[in-house]
């Protein structure tokens, strides 16, 4: 095999070559990944379908719940402080 001929290929060999955290950085794969858990988080709390017919009732349905999510998991997250 001279040369990674598919995607998938490629990815191995450059986890062979550079390790998995470099994989993950060089492809993105954690941004990917934590846009997948946003996308998953939504659908879990506020539901799968949208209520509203039209486009921007639907644009604005959308942007109130990534608000609440926004403001739940802000309400979540702990506060780090450096000890001296």
């Amino acid at each position: 095999m001279p040369g990674a001929r598919s995607q998938r290929d490629r990815h191995i060999r450059l986890i062979t070559k550079k390790g998995r955290i470099a994989w993950q950085k060089t492809t993105g794969y954690s941004r990917c990944r934590l846009a997948g858990t946003a996308v998953g988080r939504y659908k879990a709390i506020i539901d799968l379908k949208l209520r509203a017919r039209s486009l921007p009732a639907q644009q604005a349905e959308v942007a109130k719940a990534v608000e609440v999510l926004n403001r739940m998991i802000r309400a979540a997250k702990p506060v780090s402080a450096r000890a001296t």
